[in-house]
């Protein structure tokens, strides 16, 4: 029998990792939403607010919330913002 070597990443723990990161979002006027989990430990969220169209919304999410939530989550293997498009960057 094959063994599936595929992490589950815990809502609950993202969730509270997010929690974490709200204040300083919430200082420049954004905000983060998880949108979903996919089973290659890809996280999905939203930015919203300030964040969603902030020239800095990349660097937000890689070297924030990506960053953070690898560092105590490390099943993460990558963070995409569902409304975030790459191409104007």
């Amino acid at each position: 029998m094959a063994e599936n070597n595929q992490a589950t990443i815990d809502r609950a723990k993202v969730e509270e990792v997010l929690e974490k990161i709200r204040p300083a979002l919430r200082f420049d006027g954004g905000d983060v939403e998880l949108v979903d989990i996919g089973e290659d430990g890809t996280v999905y969220v939203r930015l919203m607010g300030a964040c969603s169209g902030c020239a800095m919304s990349l660097m937000t999410l890689k070297g924030g919330i990506e960053q953070r939530l690898k560092q105590e989550i490390p099943e993460v293997k990558e963070v995409v913002a569902v409304n975030l498009d790459q191409s104007m960057f």
